[in-house]
């Protein structure tokens, strides 16, 4: 099988490693530079440094023309990029004859002039490459360990059951186990849900609150997460699996959850700006907090963390007085 992974950022670069571990893998680089020393120095320093290449690794640049060798002979388009260039990825693949999968979490935020509530991956590929057989590969996992080869679980997930079992032949081997869920909804809802509450969650621990605490609002977030993606259509059961409980547990509590950094270093009194520039990566929960807030508002779904989160990302809140803010709310029923 021919693999080709677009954009060579620390998550398509360790996919990428994983996958050419048993097969054959291009990986595209926007920047050519950066192609040139990835193929020179036969590792990704930038974002995975110390972490070699394999041989069947081939790391390219250039345009993404249909025709290309990179597109023309691929099985499988893998869309590494942040959630904010999925859009303009997906529309030059629109007429791709083999499958995409994606493999960035969040909510698209809304374009100008379109109505608050922006879209979910699998939205965005419906409104603009309807015709593409397509998914999304999500779960519980930090780069820097599934390029170590470290043991790892994801999922599948597509409305297509030809695009699961592709998804599955191409990423399952020794360290990497993949699910397949046709529920591609909740499984997108858990992966862009549970980057605002590993935000609430750094906070918490950056406050010293204690483990009472973080598991009090892990508990809670994966109810707020689990009523939007009931709302939106998803199945329950989805968010007691990898892509809901499981991807919440480690970016919530992982020490190399960047969303979780985020969290910390504000509630150690550094501002918005000042903790994202910190970190070399994008935080996918800085770029949908608000978007995810506001498609739960329009769907009439209450989410008091994430709303917490989006008033302290906005500066709207300090951190003491998100937290008092919680913790003030009058006594209710437990259950989602």
């Amino acid at each position: 099988m021919n693999i080709a992974v677009l954009g060579a950022g620390a998550w398509g670069t360790a996919l990428a490693i994983s996958a050419a571990s048993h097969g054959q893998v291009s990986l595209w680089a926007r920047d050519a530079q950066q192609a040139d020393e990835m193929r020179s120095q036969r590792e990704n320093r930038r974002y995975l440094p110390g972490i070699g290449l394999p041989p069947t690794l081939d790391v390219v640049s250039g345009s993404l023309d249909l025709r290309a060798p990179l597109l023309a002979t691929a099985d499988l388009v893998v869309i590494g990029t942040p959630m904010s260039a999925l859009r303009g990825m997906l529309q030059q693949l629109a007429d791709h004859p083999a499958p995409v999968a994606w493999l960035c979490k969040g909510l698209e935020a809304p374009l100008h002039g379109a109505p608050p509530g922006g879209l979910l991956g699998h939205e965005v590929r419906a409104q603009v490459a309807p015709r593409l057989q397509a998914g999304v590969l999500s779960g519980p996992s930090f780069a820097q360990e599934v390029a170590k080869g470290q043991p790892t679980a994801l999922v599948a997930a597509s409305e297509h059951a030809n695009v699961r079992e592709l998804l599955v032949a191409a990423f399952h081997g020794p360290a990497l186990r993949v699910y397949a869920n046709e529920d591609i909804v909740g499984v997108e809802v858990g992966g862009a849900v549970k980057n605002l509450l590993a935000i609430a969650t750094g906070l918490c621990d950056g406050l010293g609150l204690g483990l009472n605490a973080r598991a009090a609002l892990v508990t809670r977030g994966l109810a707020e997460m689990t009523r939007l993606g009931l709302a939106l259509g998803a199945r329950a059961d989805t968010f007691m699996g990898l892509s809901g409980l499981g991807d919440l547990v480690l970016t919530a509590t992982g020490d190399l959850s960047r969303n979780r950094k985020v969290g910390l270093l504000m509630a150690q009194g550094q501002g918005l700006s000042q903790a994202v520039d910190s970190l070399g990566h994008v935080a996918e929960g800085v770029y949908s907090a608000r978007t995810v807030v506001q498609r739960a508002r329009l769907l009439g779904v209450d989410m008091p963390i994430s709303e917490a989160v989006v008033a302290l990302l906005e500066g709207r809140l300090k951190p003491a007085q998100a937290v008092a803010e919680l913790m003030g709310r009058g006594p209710r029923d437990e259950g989602v």
